[in-house]
């Protein structure tokens, strides 16, 4: 399975995530590749390779409906960036963690910087512990 903080580090796929769960629901029947293109203003290509990475990481699910494809999000596999943030938070708040009480409003552009100096921190540590271990 990819790294999920090597998928998430990518600002166009955050956007996508960030679509996709401001779009779910209970009866979610997803969303076309045509409303992710139309809603974010990038190129059909871009968002097609975007949504390959996010299935393979198993963070999207697709229903095909002819030739028409539907994405929904699939949050499980943020277990593990919750897993891995939590304790940074408990760390620095103690017991006066703040709680996510909107899970639908977008990140406010210090927060998304943050989140993409994270992702690609913990890209580039991957990826350096990789090399290391190939080089012995």
């Amino acid at each position: 399975m990819t790294d999920i903080f090597d998928v998430i580090a990518d600002g166009t796929r955050r956007d996508i995530l960030q679509l996709l769960l401001g779009r779910s629901t209970e009866s979610d029947a997803g969303t076309s590749v045509t409303e992710i293109v139309s809603e974010l203003g990038i190129s059909q290509p871009t968002v097609s390779k975007h949504l390959k990475v996010l299935r393979d990481a198993e963070l999207v699910t697709v229903r095909e409906d002819g030739q028409r494809r539907f994405y929904s999000l699939s949050v499980a596999p943020l277990e593990t960036v919750d897993d891995w943030l939590v304790p940074f938070l408990v760390d620095a708040y103690g017991d006066q963690a703040p709680d996510i009480d909107i899970p639908f409003a977008p990140l406010p552009d210090g927060a998304a910087h943050a989140a993409e100096v994270v992702g690609r921190a913990a890209a580039s540590a991957k990826h350096v512990m990789a090399n290391a271990f190939k080089r012995r």
